[in-house]
C-alpha cells in the first residue's frame, strides 16, 4: 500500500462541495451535492475551481498524486477504507488482464467500426461500452456470475443447478440467459492464458474463492460442460475483493475500455480497406458466392497471415488469421478477405 493510504482514515467522508457562503450569499441545501466519496474546499476567488479536494477524506492532490497507485484510488472510489495490499496487487494484475480484449472481441470490434467510419472517440468508445454490455462474456455476465457466487458459493454441485434462466430484475432489460454466467459456449478447453491469469491472482492473494477455482478449473469444466471464460474469473476476484454485482459490471465495463481506444485509434488510421470485415455465416458456404453474383463483386480469396507476420514483408501491422486455420465466423477470427488482384 502505498505511504499515501498509510495514515487511516481522515475526517472527510461529509456531503457536500465545501464552501458555503460566496459574495454574501448562502448557498441553498436542496442546491448542494451530497456524497460519501467527494469533499472539495473552493478558491476564495471562485467557487467553482477546487482549492483542495479529498476522497474519502484523502487529499487527492496534497497526498495520493505521485504516491497511490491507479488501482488504489479506483478501490477507494469505491469503499470508504483503503484496500489492502493483497487487493491492489489482485485488481492491478486483473486489470492488465482485462485491458484488451484484443480485435476479435465484439466490444473492441465495434469500436473500430465507429472509428473507421470517421465517428468521433466518444462515439467509439460508447460502441465499445454498449456491445461489451451484455451476457455473452460482457459485463452482465459478470454481474450473473457474481449472483451465482453469492447465492452458491465455491460449490459446483450447487452452481449445476443454479436456475441462471430466472431473471435478476422485476423488468429484465437484457435477453433472458442461455446458459451459466461466466462459462464460454462455444469453448473447448479452458484457455492457458485463464490458467496463468488464476496462478497469478492466486500468488496476489487474491482470495479464498480465486483459489478454490484455480485449483479445480477442470473438475468445474467436466461437471458444467463448458469451460471457463475470462468474465467468470473476474466475477470471481470482484467477489473475493467484496465489491457487489453492480460494482463488478462497472468496473468490468471501465477495464476493458484501453484496448477498445487503441485498436480504434489504429483502425482509424488503416482505414476500410484494411478492415477485418468478417463473413457472416447465415448459411452454409454458398451464401457468399450467392451475395457475390448478387452484387457483382469479383469473388474473394481469404488470405490468412500467421500472427506477427505482415504480407508485405515489413513486419508491421497485418490482418491475422483465424483459430486453429478455421474461417472465422463474425468477431471469431483473425483474418481478412480482400478482392482477387485483377
Amino acid at each position: 500500500m502505498s505511504a499515501a493510504m498509510n495514515g487511516g482514515i481522515h475526517d472527510g467522508n461529509s456531503g457536500g462541495t465545501g464552501g458555503g457562503m460566496h459574495g454574501g450569499a448562502t448557498i441553498s441545501e436542496r442546491d448542494l451535492i451530497h456524497t460519501r466519496i467527494w469533499r472539495e474546499e473552493p478558491e476564495a476567488d471562485n467557487p467553482f475551481a477546487a482549492k483542495a479536494a479529498y476522497c474519502r477524506g484523502f487529499d487527492v492532490f496534497g497526498e495520493l498524486v505521485g504516491q497511490a497507485r491507479w488501482v488504489e484510488m479506483l478501490l477507494l472510489l469505491l469503499r470508504d477504507r483503503p484496500p489492502a495490499p493483497q487487493a491492489v496487487d489482485t485488481l492491478e494484475a486483473l486489470a492488465v488482464a482485462l485491458a484488451n480484449p484484443g480485435p476479435r472481441e465484439a466490444s473492441v470490434h465495434a469500436a473500430m467500426c465507429g472509428a473507421v467510419g470517421g465517428s468521433t472517440a466518444a462515439a467509439a468508445l460508447i460502441a465499445a461500452l454498449s456491445v461489451g454490455a451484455g451476457r455473452h462474456g460482457g459485463a452482465r455476465d459478470v454481474y450473473d456470475a457474481m449472483q451465482m457466487w453469492q447465492q452458491c458459493g465455491p460449490d459446483v454441485e450447487a452452481w449445476a443447478a443454479y436456475d441462471f434462466a430466472a431473471g435478476s430484475e422485476p423488468i429484465e432489460v437484457w435477453p433472458r440467459a442461455t446458459r451459466l454466467p461466466g462459462f464460454d459456449p462455444h469453448g473447448v478447453s479452458t484457455p492457458t492464458v485463464l490458467r496463468q491469469l488464476l496462478a497469478t491472482l492466486v500468488q496476489c492473494g487474491a482470495g479464498a474463492n480465486t483459489a478454490w477455482l484455480a485449483r479445480h478449473v477442470d473438475g468445474i469444466h467436466a461437471r458444467i460442460g463448458l469451460p471457463l471464460a475470462l468474465s467468470g474469473v473476474a466475477a470471481c476476484v470482484f467477489t473475493d475483493l467484496h465489491l457487489t454485482p453492480d460494482e463488478g459490471e462497472m468496473l468490468f465495463l471501465l477495464l476493458r475500455l484501453p484496448g477498445a481506444a487503441a485498436h480504434a485509434l489504429e483502425q482509424k488510421v488503416s482505414g476500410f480497406r484494411r478492415f477485418p470485415f468478417y463473413p457472416v455465416e447465415l448459411e452454409p458456404a454458398q451464401q457468399e458466392k450467392t451475395q457475390s453474383a448478387t452484387l457483382g463483386l469479383t469473388p474473394t480469396k481469404t488470405h490468412g497471415v500467421p500472427l506477427g507476420a505482415c504480407p508485405d514483408g515489413t513486419g508491421g501491422a497485418q490482418p491475422l488469421t483465424g483459430p486453429l486455420g478455421q474461417t472465422p465466423a463474425l468477431c471469431r477470427g483473425f483474418s481478412t478477405s480482400v478482392p482477387e488482384p485483377a
